[in-house]
Order: structure tokens, then C-alpha cells, then sequence
């Protein structure tokens, strides 16, 4: 009896490790795109009428929401499954400082393919469309804290010399 409920206990704990892995093997970061965007590319014609922003088709994320001009990181995102309370980590070795900052976007990913504009706008990104990051990696974790998906720039690993 004793020997059972071993064997039960031990073939639940594969089980559930077997769909986390499963689970987090669902979402993937397909590319990232970081470049610096001036306000002008966000205009769109509705702009002109007084309407409100028009993403077109991509989902905007900023430090400073009413800022458009920034360093952003276009991402494209594949998920299986819709995951509630996402959230995307992005740290930056910015030029004017060789510790990473981290910033926090929270997201709901749709059960399909789908861009993130991740922008560092107003402060920031101090440094203006003539800075590019040293280095960067970028993590997308469910609301629990576990991790989806990661990628980073090649100079995120190098070691210190």
C-alpha cells in the first residue's frame, strides 16, 4: 500500500511537471526588433481629427504612456494559448550607465500571433535617438513569476573584462 502511494505520488509530480514544461514551451518570442522610433511614425491619419491613438495592429507599451518618441523593442509573439496577467521584463545596459535598469510592461497575451511595441520613452531613454543599448534581454513571465520565454542581445552574456 505504502509502495503505491509512492509510485502515485511520483507519477502526479512527473505529470504536473510535464505540463508546465508544456505550458511554457506554448509561447514563444519569434523576433525582437530594438531601434529608436521618432513620434512621427505613431501618426496616423485619425491623429489629424482629433481621435485617439491608432496602433495599427500592434499593442503599444510605454514607460510614459502620452510620450511616443523612444528606444522601443518591437516584438513578435507567438502563443497557443491566451495567458492572462503576462508581464514582459526588459533589461537595458543603456550607454550612460553600465548597470541594467529594468523595466515592467504588463500584458495579456491572445492565443495567436501578435506585436508588442515595448518603448523606453521620456526619461527613460535619456539619451535620445543617437544612443542604442550596450546590451539587453528581454523575459516574459505569467502572472505566477514563471518563465515564458527569454531573449537577449549577444553582448548580454559576454563576460567582464
Amino acid at each position: 500500500m505504502r509502495r503505491r502511494r509512492h509510485l502515485l505520488l511520483l507519477f502526479v509530480g512527473f505529470v504536473c511537471c510535464a505540463v508546465s514544461l508544456a505550458y511554457a514551451a506554448e509561447v514563444e518570442l519569434v523576433r525582437v526588433w530594438p531601434g529608436w522610433r521618432d513620434a512621427e511614425y505613431f501618426e496616423r491619419i485619425g491623429d489629424y481629427f482629433g481621435r485617439s491613438e491608432n496602433p495599427g495592429g500592434q499593442i503599444l507599451l510605454r514607460t510614459q504612456a502620452d510620450v511616443r518618441a523612444g528606444y522601443y523593442f518591437l516584438v513578435r509573439v507567438k502563443a497557443a494559448a491566451a495567458v492572462a496577467g503576462a508581464r514582459f521584463e526588459l533589461s537595458v545596459i543603456r550607454p550612460d550607465a553600465p548597470e541594467p535598469k529594468t523595466f515592467t510592461f504588463s500584458a495579456a497575451l491572445p492565443a495567436r500571433q501578435s506585436v508588442f511595441q515595448l518603448g523606453l520613452t521620456g526619461d527613460a531613454w535619456p539619451g535620445g535617438k543617437k544612443d542604442n543599448p550596450a546590451a539587453w534581454k528581454l523575459t516574459l513571465v505569467d502572472a505566477g513569476g514563471r518563465l515564458l520565454a527569454e531573449q537577449k542581445s549577444f553582448l548580454w552574456e559576454r563576460p567582464a573584462k
